[in-house]
């Protein structure tokens, strides 16, 4: 009656149910399952053509009567792993239980039987919107938002975590529910705890308006007796570096202002007054840079946890600015007013004097610069006009550009007043004034630009971004690296922030090197139900993501070692 028999089992279940003599809309399901031999094996029968077909699961299976029958195959298996006895004995309960009193039908051969894998799905929890319960608190958490007393969480579970900090390998946490139910224990009620919090958030702006206060007293009695601590790190800032280059052009540039203000009012020279403006203006900057490195050098706080470093470019902008509007525009206006309206000029001898004088000291004062930032670029490996470009070091780059300005307008200035003794005539004293403006005007343009990329975050070059993202590549648990942002936030320092695609494979390994493998065998072998299979993988899917999360903390911490100016490193995993 059956053809093809040797064909694949898709096929003959084809030609059972489509061309068979009996016709296939006759066909129609029985109501319940039967099942034969072990759990795994079930058959399913078609009333009108009386077909068994054998389907193998990967479930338990239940009656759609409710009912379970498990019987015991007595004939081993045939060639193909089915049990074929157990399928007739099957296929004739069936057959008798539907009560048409038909033959039972034979047994089929290996080719006419069809096998159809089921796949059992895990139900999926609803956790809702909010789920807080398997949530960690830090004890410094639990007595600020809950009131708790450390005598309170002594009797909680504590957790071992590991540590986000560097200088700490782990830490002690509690579940966020035994925190919640401590603090219902302890306070009654959550409105109890309500009124509490705003208690205490009195209590503590109370607390920080008297050490307002106190700080206030003991400022003005330090002022009165004199502040006997030692010395602190913002003085010492002017020791050395930077801060020993600004400190030394205040002196030589307050000394020249002095001096060249003397001569203007002696002779009249709008050049000399558009230098000793010129003077003015780099000693107010150079005062603003010094407060800018004293800022600096500030500890990070809670509102700044990036430190105080850019206030070296913000004093550096501001200088900048100052320079446009009192060098430049002071300078130009004397000079078209000496255009619009000229007058004699006295002798110029002392002027020729104190412009020598200047000269020696601008000068003095651009090699002291030069040379700070000669020493600070070979440091850093790079080249003297890359590190001026760059802006590494703005307090030095102004005193750079100021002095070399500086030097410049003394010898624009004295030539203008040379041309003016020979010819007499006074404008080119007043042309002197307008180059000496342009010149400043140019100066602060460029730091305005510099310090304005600055403090927006530039990209560093492209060179050492892929120093860094090669140096990550290399590692064998990393796959790729994708969306690389590597700012610079000021004073060679870098912020690092890269998306990570990490080798599963790779960290499970690392993971399962620090295991009793044997232990996990015996876990593996105790599997029965669903209910132990995911009870086995929530252990150990918890301990792999901890393993990940070293992965990327010691990825971070390698980061740093190899390059001391990443000091924010910030890997997501992708």
């Amino acid at each position: 009656m059956l053809q093809g028999l040797g064909q694949k089992p898709w096929h003959i279940f084809y030609k059972l149910c489509f061309q068979h003599p009996l016709s296939v809309r006759s066909c129609r399901p029985c109501q319940r399952w039967q099942i034969h031999g072990s759990h795994r094996n079930s058959f399913y029968w078609f009333q009108s053509c009386r077909l068994p077909f054998q389907v193998t699961t990967q479930s338990n299976f239940s009656s759609t009567t409710g009912s379970w029958k498990d019987e015991s195959s007595t004939s081993g298996p045939d060639k193909s792993g089915t049990s074929v006895s157990a399928g007739k004995a099957a296929a004739t309960s069936q057959t008798k239980a539907d009560g048409t009193g038909a033959a039972s039908p034979v047994g089929l051969s290996p080719a006419e039987t069809i096998q159809v894998k089921v796949r059992a799905v895990l139900k999926k929890r609803d956790y809702g919107s909010k789920y807080t319960q398997n949530n960690f608190i830090t004890a410094v958490r639990a007595m600020n938002e809950f009131c708790l007393k450390p005598s309170d969480l002594e009797q909680l579970r504590k957790i071992r975590r590991r540590s986000p900090h560097d200088d700490t390998e782990a830490f002690t946490v509690f579940l966020r529910s035994d925190i919640e139910a401590k603090a219902m224990e302890v306070w009654g009620s959550q409105e109890a705890l309500v009124r509490e919090r705003k208690l205490r958030k009195e209590v503590e702006k109370e607390y920080k308006e008297n050490l307002f206060r106190n700080q206030k007293l003991l400022k003005e009695y330090k002022d009165f007796l004199g502040n006997t601590k030692p010395r602190s790190g913002k003085r010492t800032a002017f020791l050395q570096g930077p801060g020993k280059v600004v400190m030394v052009a205040i002196c030589i540039n307050g000394l020249n202002f002095f001096f060249k203000i003397l001569a203007w009012v002696y002779t009249g020279s709008a050049s000399m007054f558009s230098e000793a403006i010129h003077s003015l203006a780099d000693t107010c900057n150079q005062a603003l840079l010094a407060l800018g490195i004293s800022q600096s050098v500030r500890n990070p706080d809670a509102g700044h946890p990036y430190g105080f470093s850019n206030m070296r470019y913000i004093a550096s902008l501001i200088s900048g600015v100052g320079i446009f509007m009192m060098g430049a525009g002071l300078s130009w206006y004397h000079g078209i007013m000496g255009l619009i309206q000229p007058h004699p000029i006295e002798s110029l001898l002392w002027a020729y004097c104190i412009l020598a004088g200047s000269l020696v000291s601008e000068g003095a004062t651009l090699l002291v610069a030069v040379n700070e930032i000669r020493k600070s670029a070979r440091l850093r490996g790079i080249s003297f006009y890359e590190y001026v470009m760059q802006s590494r070091d703005p307090s030095t780059n102004v005193v750079l550009l100021e002095d070399a300005a500086a030097v410049l307008g003394v010898i624009l200035a004295g030539g203008c007043m040379g041309l003016t003794s020979l010819t007499g005539n006074p404008y080119y004293d007043s042309i002197g004034s307008l180059g000496v403006g342009t010149l400043l005007g140019v100066v602060s343009a460029f730091l305005i630009y510099t310090n304005t990329e600055a403090l927006l975050g530039r990209s560093i070059q492209p060179e050492q971004a892929q120093k860094l993202t090669e140096l990550l590549e290399n590692d064998p648990a990393v796959r790729a690296i994708h969306d690389v942002k590597a700012t610079d936030i000021g004073l060679s320092k870098i912020r690092f922030k890269a998306e990570v695609d990490f080798d599963g494979r790779v960290v499970t390994r690392s993971y399962l090197e620090k295991q009793d493998i044997e232990q996990i065998l015996q876990e593996i072998q105790q599997v029965k139900t669903p209910e132990d299979l995911e009870n086995f993988m929530l252990k150990h899917g918890e301990n792999i993501i901890d393993t990940l999360g070293a992965e990327v903390d010691r990825l971070e911490k390698e980061l740093k070692q190899r390059n001391p100016e990443v000091r924010h490193v910030d890997l997501e995993i992708l």
